[in-house]
């Protein structure tokens, strides 16, 4: 007996006559499947009689179709055929050359006539396979004056409703369609006959089948052709032939197949073996019946164990002293994402070991077979892996195995999940790096706030010196020095300007510290890079770049903090500068563009570069604050141009610049009239949430 029996509960053997005893109820749930059985045999073999009833009836279809649309396009030839008559220069006289060949080879054809323009008759042939018609009372000429009447405004081939006409030497005559084509001196006039349409016209291996008709729309048969079937097993099929002038409907009619002997044998074939099967069902009944006390003894015994085995959140695995795994329990298999069966006997490697670590666990597992084991109170750390390769991270518990005698037979194992706690761990390190970066956005924000009440009372200064410079530069003439003058006073006035801008955005960068506001205004799209274009074209002509701007006119003005948007623009140059440092400088281009959103709502503001791109693994933190790949940078300028974007109710967003580079696009929504909200400047708050 192996030394792990005692996994298993034993069971106790009972006397025959109890094994072979089986509940009332269950000899009604056993006579229950017996009589399905049955009934789906029954089925079986009524389902096989109608799939073949069924095939009937598409072959038969089919059959119909094919002929129609044979006979169909043999009446479009035969009507090409008269189409290509030149009668141009025939007489009365030479008409039967013309006609005789044709009657000759289409045997479906009565006679043929030849009609001037006029309608009236100029020669007539008739058919040597069939006796001249007699018509008595009613003219075929009445109808193929009509049939040409029809051609006439279809300008075309028509035809006339069928009508019957006696033969001459009193035979039981046709029914006959008069067709009518306009020819290059008049009408040609074929009449044909029905029958004589089904006979040669339509393929003999139909009418060997299945009995062919022509028959009025109204059902009125008008020719026939095959044999004749009749009964209640036969079935029908009719397609309509809609011909120029006139409708005729191809039906075919044929017997449902009987039953044959192949599917007599099948049936006896699908009889023998439900009878074969029910035999069989007898005996597992019979064997059900033995095995069913043993069984549920055996859930019995099981119930208790399985129930603790259940309810355990931690894995158990044993193995015995060669290393196999002999048990696993469910919460072990759930947390490996195996089945018990692909555990049960594997040794070394586990499946569950990751492949990188397998030898490491090797040698750790052969210490543990040689009795060079310790027991330790922490456990042991171990990487496992399930199925779809995820890793986690596992606590190891090892015990030995003792029987009652005392015999070493295995280890016990208890295995602990312990990616939850390391999640939990990680999330702490997550919140202190948090909050260790909002301390130094606060601290960011104290420093600005500092910046900007230190460098107002300069920048105002500045500005002062240089406003009174212009107006001494004014009390000047000219002469001499005019272009001197000149020069001064526009470099002058850039200074002044430039202090003044700045002034504007220390006293942004300082309400957004304060969580104040900015005063919007409706300002045009060229206006804002315009405003730009002097510092861009600074940075450019330093790094030989290129400066193209692409913004209509006719852009409508957007609604925005003009100084705040004024530095995205300017910090989304800068950056696209930087970026063509080592790009060769025939290429080195930044390119301005806007345009107007499908949606008329928003105009869209690119900044084009040719630079070095944005590598996969820098992209999704390119917006957070504190992140940059510049030795010198903060990591902030990205991060605010995104929150003064999305303040105005935008996105920034970028993409590749093919052949190479970058384009960065934001949009700033379009000014509505009588619109006045003031720009609400989320900076800081906005970068305290890390995008």
């Amino acid at each position: 007996m192996s030394d792990f029996a005692f996994l298993s509960t034993p069971t106790r053997e009972l006397p025959w006559h109890k094994r072979a005893a089986l509940s009332p109820r269950g000899w009604g749930l056993w006579l229950l499947l017996m009589t399905l059985l049955a009934a789906l045999l029954g089925a079986l073999i009524w389902l096989a009689h109608e799939h073949g009833q069924q095939r009937a009836q598409r072959a038969l279809a089919r059959d119909a179709t094919d002929a129609a649309i044979e006979l169909g396009r043999a009446l479009s030839h035969n009507a090409q055929i008269l189409q290509g008559l030149h009668l141009s220069q025939a007489d009365p006289a030479s008409w039967a050359l013309h006609a005789r060949p044709l009657l000759q080879s289409h045997r479906e054809w009565l006679q043929l006539d030849w009609l001037d323009s006029r309608l009236r008759p100029v020669a007539s042939e008739t058919s040597p396979w069939h006796a001249r018609l007699d018509p008595p009372g009613r003219s075929l000429a009445a109808e193929a004056q009509a049939a040409c009447v029809t051609a006439e405004r279809l300008n075309g081939p028509a035809y006339a409703p069928s009508l019957f006409m006696p033969q001459h030497d009193g035979g039981a005559g046709h029914e006959v369609m008069p067709l009518c084509v306009p020819v290059d001196r008049g009408y040609v006039v074929a009449a044909y006959s029905l029958s004589a349409m089904l006979a040669h016209m339509v393929d003999t291996a139909y009418t060997r089948r299945h009995q062919v008709s022509l028959a009025e729309p109204d059902g009125t048969r008008l020719a026939v052709a095959g044999v004749v079937r009749h009964g209640s097993r036969a079935i029908s099929f009719q397609r309509v032939l809609d011909l120029p002038g006139a409708t005729l409907v191809l039906r075919m009619d044929s017997r449902r197949p009987a039953a044959s002997l192949l599917s007599s044998e099948m049936t006896a074939l699908l009889a023998g073996l439900a009878l074969a099967l029910l035999a069989v069902l007898t005996l597992l009944a019979y064997d059900h019946a033995r095995r069913q006390r043993a069984e549920s003894a055996l859930a019995e015994a099981l119930a208790v164990r399985k129930a603790m085995e259940d309810s355990l959140m931690v894995g158990l695995r044993a193995r015995d002293q060669q290393g196999r795994i002999v048990y696993v329990n469910p919460a072990f298999c759930e947390m490996v994402d195996c089945d018990e069966s692909e555990l049960l006997g594997t040794g070394i490697p586990a499946p569950y070991w990751p492949p990188e670590l397998a030898a490491e666990y090797a040698q750790h597992q052969i210490q543990w077979l040689s009795g060079l084991w310790r027991k330790t109170e922490e456990g042991q750390q171990a990487i496992y892996q399930r199925k779809d390769g995820t890793r986690f991270p596992v606590l190891v518990f090892d015990a030995p195995l003792v029987t009652h005698d005392g015999r070493h037979i295995g280890w016990m194992s208890v295995v602990m999940d312990v990616s939850e706690q390391r999640r939990i761990e990680q999330m702490t390190r997550d919140s202190q790096e948090r909050l260790q970066a909002t301390a130094r956005l606060a601290a960011a924000g104290e420093m600005a706030s500092h910046l900007s009440h230190e460098l107002n009372q300069p920048l105002a200064a500045i500005s002062s010196y240089a406003t009174g410079s212009l107006n001494l530069l004014e009390q000047l003439h000219g002469g001499q020095d005019a272009a001197i003058v000149a020069d001064l006073r526009t470099a002058l006035t850039r200074i002044a300007g430039q202090a003044n801008r700045a002034g504007q955005v220390i006293h942004s960068v300082h309400l957004a510290v304060r969580r104040g506001s900015d005063q919007r205004v409706n300002i045009t799209p060229q206006a804002l890079v315009q405003a730009i274009l002097p510092l861009v074209h600074l940075h450019a002509d330093r790094q030989n770049v290129t400066v193209e701007v692409d913004v209509p006119h006719d852009l409508p003005p957007v609604w925005c903090a003009q100084v705040m948007v004024e530095q995205v623009l300017l910090n989304l140059a800068r950056n696209a500068i930087q970026a063509m440092s080592g790009t060769p400088p025939p290429l080195r281009s930044l390119r301005f563009s806007a345009r107007l959103a499908l949606s008329c709502d928003k105009v869209i503001f690119s900044v084009a570069d040719h630079g070095c791109g944005i590598a996969p693994g820098v992209a999704p933190r390119l917006y957070t604050p504190f992140f940059t790949t510049k030795s010198e940078g903060m990591g902030l300028g990205l991060s605010l141009c995104r929150t003064v974007v999305e303040q105005h109710g935008g996105t920034l967003t970028h993409e590749a610049n093919e052949p190479q580079g970058t384009v960065f696009s934001f949009t700033l929504p379009v000014a509505v009239a009588g619109q006045a909200e003031p720009f609400e400047d989320g900076a800081i708050k906005k970068m305290a949430d890390f995008h």
